[in-house]
């Protein structure tokens, strides 16, 4: 039971901590809707989509005014596109995307997930023609997000796709750049990409899904940072209890607001992500509760454990809170959409090397990194391959999410707008990963992975 003294902390947390549910995703399976005419099989998705989500957004905004919870994302996440379409021969899947677009305006979520491809092994005639859809799918649409899955822990990282989105991830820069390359902002390529993951831009519904479920992602950077505003002094012990037990009351609040939307929707509930997820508001930012413990600026010396002891107190608190924790679960660490990292960023403290460190031990990757927009191919290649790396390894997930955008150089700001924010553009190495990336093939797993 909740006691009256926990909802008047959860109460002064939404007014003045900026605790909020960040997403409320509903996964949506799309493998019945595959078929060999891509017209016929395109209606279908859109019936489906609209048919099942049809209340999301209103059952969300009650919920939110009932609680006096913010939910702040409504949000629809389907089977990879490149399995669903494959069957319909088609050579182009743009059009795919043009519809799942249409299907989110209709219902009114502000992203849908799923414009993906699974390759971590191999291509298949469906995943090569969609990884080439994506630059113009991107473009062409609002509110479609895309994935590629390019490295698994059992399987290694298969080179070709990693040397290939590269390429796709310059294509995509290019046909957004009047909007400062906007597009690569919805684009991400994984190592170990989950199934259930509720964030944007990764999010697709797996395979080993129901046919539809709630998955709910919440955040509290600020809830954090303000327990730790209190601990002055205090040894890392301490700082590590309160973190975990910060991390229960904000899991045990998504627990709640996911079994409600479950409730009223009749749609399973799957899994809770407890991510904490930061904005560009000012206080919501996973880089001041690192400087809260004692560093002077995020990216020096002392970063990377810092945020190893944040992100093992997260999920320690969290899957005390709740039996179904998922997704990805930890600290996010984008640049664009944390007020702190920017500023890290623009004072020299924090560099792209520090932050690939830094994903060693977080929950995700290298998100929302701006860079020059004369960066080769082969070299955003090459920082997916390192990612990948840290990713099959350490048997985690990481992810790329990198935009070079088109026109700007090392210092400028790129406007991505909403919750993409802002980003200054970093610094890239300027010696060549080409004949690297050239080899192609697959780099094998590692011996850790024999575990069977």
């Amino acid at each position: 039971m909740i006691d009256t003294s926990e909802i008047i902390e959860t109460i002064r947390m939404i007014e003045s901590e900026n605790l909020d549910i960040r997403t409320i995703t509903m996964g949506i399976s799309l493998r019945d809707c595959a078929g060999p005419e891509g017209g016929a099989a395109r209606k279908k998705i859109y019936d489906k989509i609209t048919s099942h989500a049809e209340n999301l957004v209103s059952v969300g905004n009650e919920i939110a005014l009932e609680f006096g919870i913010p939910i702040v994302n409504k949000r629809i996440s389907v089977t990879p596109i490149a399995i669903v379409a494959e069957s319909s021969h088609e050579e182009d899947y743009a059009p795919f995307a043009r519809t799942l677009d249409e299907a989110a305006r209709a219902v009114g979520v502000n992203f849908i997930g799923g414009f993906s491809s699974l390759v971590h092994k191999g291509y298949t005639r469906g995943d090569r023609i969609l990884i080439a859809s994506i630059p113009e799918a991107l473009a062409a649409t609002e509110r479609v997000c895309s994935s590629v899955n390019v490295a698994t822990t059992k399987t290694g990282i298969n080179m070709d796709a990693v040397r290939h989105m590269g390429e796709v991830i310059r294509e995509t820069a290019q046909l957004t750049k009047d909007r400062d390359s906007v597009g690569c902002a919805r684009l991400v390529v994984f190592a170990n990409a989950v199934e259930d993951n509720p964030f944007m831009a990764g999010a697709f519904h797996g395979l080993g899904e129901p046919e539809c479920s709630i998955n709910v992602g919440i955040s509290g950077p600020g809830v954090v940072l303000s327990a730790l505003k209190k601990l002055k002094g205090a040894s890392f012990d301490e700082v590590a209890e309160t973190v975990k037990r910060t991390a229960f009351k904000i899991t045990r609040l998504g627990q709640l607001v996911a079994h409600e939307v479950s409730r009223r929707l009749g749609v399973p509930f799957g899994i809770v992500d407890l991510s904490l997820a930061p904005t560009p508001a000012v206080g919501d930012s996973v880089a001041q509760i690192i400087e809260e413990m004692g560093l002077e600026s995020c990216g020096i010396p002392g970063t990377t454990a810092a945020v190893a002891l944040l992100n093992d107190a997260v999920k320690k608190g969290g899957v005390m809170a709740s039996s179904h924790v998922g997704g990805l679960s930890g600290a996010f660490i984008p640049v664009s959409e944390d007020q702190g990292m920017m500023d890290a960023v623009q004072r020299g403290s924090l560099s792209l090397e520090k932050l690939e460190a830094m994903t060693s031990v977080c929950s995700v990757g290298l998100d929302m990194i701006a860079v020059p927009g004369d960066t080769p191919a082969e070299t955003i290649s090459a920082i997916i391959a390192d990612e990948a790396a840290i990713g099959v390894v350490n048997n985690k997930t990481t992810a790329v999410r990198i935009i070079p955008v088109i026109g700007k150089k090392v210092g400028d700001i790129a406007e991505f707008g909403g919750l993409l924010g802002k980003a200054p553009i970093m610094a890239v190495s300027g010696f060549s990963s080409r004949t690297f990336i050239q080899r192609g093939g697959r780099i094998p797993a590692p011996i850790n992975s024999l575990r069977n």
